[in-house]
C-alpha cells in the first residue's frame, strides 16, 4: 500500500508550484508490455495483477524557482499532460515513471539534463458548464490527445484509488544514471469522473498497445503548494544504459 500523505519533507525545494484541475485517466496493462519500456534498475508495480498507465492532464500554475520569493510573480500558468506508470526499486522504494510528458511553457525542457522527457506542444485546459476539456498536440513526432469529463461528487478514496494517484517521487534517466526527485503536496482531493470523449494517441508513441477497454477516471481541483525537491542521482551501470 503507498502512502496517503507525502513520505519526506521536502525542506529545500528545487521548484514550487500548484497542480490544478487535474483528471487522472487510468488503464490496466500486462506488466510484461510496461515492463519492457522501463529501465533494468526499476521494476514494474502492480496492483491486482496489472500495471496501471496513467493519462494526466492538468495546469501548472504558482511556478517558482528557488529564492523567488513569494511576493514575487511566478510563471503564468500553462497546461502540463504526464503519460506515467508506477515503479519500484529492487529495495522495494516506490514512485512514478514519465512514458512522456507534453508541455505548453518551453522553459520546463531544461529538466530534460535529469532525463524528464518532455515534449514541447499546443496544450489547453478549459471549462464548460459542467465539463472540463483537455487538447494537445506535440510539436514534433505528431502526439495529440482530446479529453472531456464531466467531474463527479467527491469521494472518500479507496485504497485502489490512492494507490493510482499518490506517488512521493519520480524517477528519470539520462546518460547511464538514474535520478530520483521527492515531492511534498497535501492528499489529493478526488471526485468521480467520466470521460465523454477521450481520444489520444500517446500511448502508442510511448510503445504501447492499445489500451484496453474502459479506463479509470478521477478529477481533482488540485493541490497547491507543491514542494519539488532537486533531482538526486542514484544509479549507474548497465542496468540503466
Amino acid at each position: 500500500m503507498v502512502a496517503y500523505g507525502a513520505e519526506e519533507r521536502v525542506r529545500l525545494p528545487a521548484l514550487r508550484a500548484s497542480w490544478l484541475t487535474q483528471t487522472f485517466v487510468h488503464w490496466p496493462f500486462p506488466p510484461q508490455a510496461v515492463q519492457a519500456l522501463l529501465p533494468g534498475a526499476l521494476l514494474v508495480d502492480e496492483y491486482e495483477g496489472a500495471a496501471w498507465v496513467g493519462f494526466t492532464p492538468f495546469v501548472m500554475a504558482d511556478v517558482r524557482l528557488p529564492g523567488v520569493l513569494s511576493a514575487t510573480p511566478g510563471l503564468p500558468a500553462f497546461a502540463e499532460t504526464n503519460l506515467r506508470t508506477y515503479v519500484r526499486r529492487p529495495d522495494g522504494r516506490d514512485g512514478l515513471w514519465f512514458l512522456s510528458i507534453e508541455v505548453a511553457c518551453p522553459l520546463m525542457l531544461a529538466a530534460r539534463a535529469v532525463g524528464v522527457p518532455y515534449n514541447a506542444g499546443s496544450l489547453r485546459v478549459s471549462t464548460a458548464g459542467d465539463s472540463v476539456s483537455y487538447t494537445g498536440s506535440r510539436w514534433t513526432g505528431g502526439a495529440s490527445y482530446r479529453l472531456v469529463v464531466r467531474p463527479g461528487d467527491p469521494i472518500e478514496p479507496t485504497e485502489r484509488d490512492v494507490w493510482l494517484t499518490s506517488r512521493w517521487r519520480a524517477y528519470t534517466r539520462r546518460l547511464g544514471v538514474l535520478w530520483e526527485t521527492p515531492v511534498e503536496h497535501a492528499p489529493w482531493p478526488l471526485a468521480d469522473a467520466s470521460a465523454d470523449v477521450l481520444e489520444q494517441t500517446l500511448t502508442t508513441a510511448a510503445g504501447l498497445p492499445a489500451p484496453p477497454g474502459g479506463p479509470v477516471v478521477h478529477f481533482s481541483e488540485g493541490v497547491r503548494h507543491v514542494r519539488l525537491g532537486p533531482s538526486r542521482p542514484l544509479v549507474r551501470g548497465p542496468g540503466v544504459s
